[in-house]
């Protein structure tokens, strides 16, 4: 076991995700939740919240179910006399031989006073309208113990935007935290997909466009001036192909060999008429700019109807007709 203030850094990771942009007036005072129903026997967070802190989702993992229904969230009742708390949450941590994997972690605090105190406090009340971010919040799942194993999940006092107080979170980064297990969940990202620069998922956006009517004409029989390019190639399970938005998982990739590039573009540029084709593809490739500049993305598919897209950053997608030649330039380098 090992003891750390700074391992809250990846706990509260949900409380604070990536601003969706824009602001929006303030809910007003949220509702008084009652007590919190208390539960019998705590035995570990992978029996009570297996799932607790899955922000990202880790591909060919079954989802796992808490062996019992969660306690009810609520505010802590004067005759539970909590003296510990437990933080279930998930990180992503680099793997043993490369890439990346996602843990799931159990830690446990007993010096509680100041989270006691945080937690204790009234929802915050607004006055007037108030203008708050769109960011996305998990709160983190918590749960405080009594001397005699009991447990509960207590209700985490909002500030006038609806979110944690941060009286709250503070606490909760302040304690002394203690690591009680520590398991693997999945790969995130292979130590191939790593290697090549590419990420471990992506999604089939020649499929998506070509549902949703947006591609524009075919391309130009001028090849967009390109750099260096990275080819990433991903396979779509049988069980997404054909839905709204399939992700494919990484095969191979690498830099593209620049005597395969100058063939690809011209490939890219033809203006050969695009036939009305719904076979879905079970592999593509993407090609994106080996130096991570701006620049468009280039999308093919490698079977199924065999057709590509070039997607600026700017918009205005154009998709064309590929072939067998076009995709074997795309094989494993």
């Amino acid at each position: 076991m090992r003891s750390s203030r700074t391992v809250l850094a990846v706990a509260l990771l949900g409380m604070a995700l990536g601003g969706c942009g824009g602001t929006t007036t303030g809910p007003g005072v949220a509702e008084e939740p009652g007590p919190a129903q208390i539960a019998d026997s705590w035995t570990s967070c992978r029996a009570a919240a297996p799932q607790a802190g899955a922000v990202l989702s880790v591909p060919n993992t079954p989802t796992p179910t808490p062996t019992a229904p969660e306690p009810k969230i609520g505010r802590i009742d004067p005759a539970f006399t909590p003296v510990a708390a437990v933080l279930c949450g998930r990180e992503i941590r680099p793997g043993v031989n490369g890439g990346q994997e996602q843990t799931a972690t159990e830690r446990r605090a007993e010096q509680i006073a100041p989270l006691l105190a945080a937690l204790r406090l009234p929802n915050e009340q607004a006055d007037g309208e108030i203008a708050c971010t769109l960011d996305m919040v998990i709160p983190p799942w918590l749960a405080l113990l009594d001397d005699r194993g009991r447990w509960l999940r207590p209700y985490l006092p909002t500030n006038v935007c609806g979110r944690p107080r941060t009286e709250v979170s503070d606490a909760i980064a302040g304690l002394s935290w203690t690591t009680v297990d520590t398991r693997t969940v999945g790969q995130v990202e292979s130590p191939a997909a790593e290697a090549a620069g590419c990420a471990q998922r992506w999604a089939d956006m020649v499929w998506v466009e070509t549902s949703n009517g947006r591609p524009g004409p075919p391309a130009s029989d001028t090849s967009p001036a390109a750099g260096p390019l990275r080819l990433c190639v991903y396979q779509v399970p049988a069980s997404q192909q054909g839905g709204g938005k399939p992700a494919g998982d990484f095969v191979y990739g690498g830099p593209l060999p620049a005597e395969r590039q100058a063939g690809v573009l011209r490939g890219l540029a033809n203006r050969r008429a695009v036939p009305d084709c719904q076979t879905p593809a079970s592999r593509f490739a993407v090609l994106r700019p080996l130096d991570g500049a701006a620049g468009p993305d280039r999308y093919v598919e490698l079977d199924g109807c065999r057709r590509f897209l070039v997607a600026p950053p700017t918009g205005g997608a154009q998709l064309g007709q590929g072939d067998e030649a076009l995709a074997a330039l795309l094989g494993p380098v």
